[in-house]
């Protein structure tokens, strides 16, 4: 039987944040003078509690429970998009939906040798295009504050490199900036509220 998947919170260490194994945990606050850190079973509430005090948690359990409101009436028409990759880099998807009916409109090929924040460019992009193509008008929503910030400075700002395996995805990266380029952006692009709201509904559900 697999060890449940475990969450490591390191709010004081060498290099504070979230780590998914304790070997790299450990690496962070081994040597560290008052290093503080926690163990969590849930993606969502270690998120949280990065972004809380330690104190909140120290010898307790988390204070905080996952949040369930649902998204505002406003975020309804608009489109969601999200990516997914196994490994870093690795194989890589993206997609996008129709938050108010979950309809995926459009979703990409499986790329080698991709990274998250470029499938979350990608996405963004292309549902910036899709609507042009379409003269259509809706909101676009990604839970990548990286991603929004790379297509509002009109490019990717990744430090991947092109390889063999990845050639045809970094020619897709470039066709992607020169729209940015040569398109004027009239939609809104949105950070959706993970925190408050949930997983995007474009989530590919397999943290």
């Amino acid at each position: 039987m697999s060890k449940k998947q475990k969450y490591y919170v390191v709010w004081v260490g060498l290099k504070p944040g979230i780590y998914t194994n304790w070997n790299e945990c450990r690496k962070q606050i081994e040597g560290f003078p008052d290093a503080k850190f926690k163990s969590f079973e849930d993606r969502e509430l270690a998120e949280l509690a990065y972004g809380d005090e330690y104190k909140n948690y120290y010898n307790s359990g988390p204070k905080v429970q996952k949040v369930k409101q649902q998204a505002p009436e406003n975020t309804l028409k608009a489109i969601a998009v999200d990516a997914a990759c196994s490994g870093n880099p690795g194989k890589m998807e993206y997609r996008g939906v129709y938050i108010e009916t979950k309809e995926e409109i459009f979703k990409s090929k499986v790329y080698e040798s991709g990274t998250n924040n470029i499938g979350e460019f990608l996405a963004i992009v292309h549902a910036l295009a899709w609507q042009a193509q379409r003269n259509m008008n809706f909101p676009v929503y990604s839970d990548s504050k990286i991603a929004i910030s790379w297509v509002k400075a009109g490019k990717s700002r990744t430090k991947h490199t092109v390889n063999a395996k990845n050639k045809e995805l970094f020619e897709l990266l470039e066709r992607a900036e020169n729209w940015l380029k040569n398109n004027r952006i009239t939609v809104p692009v949105l950070k959706w509220d993970t925190r408050n709201w949930g997983e995007i509904v474009a989530d590919y559900q397999r943290k």
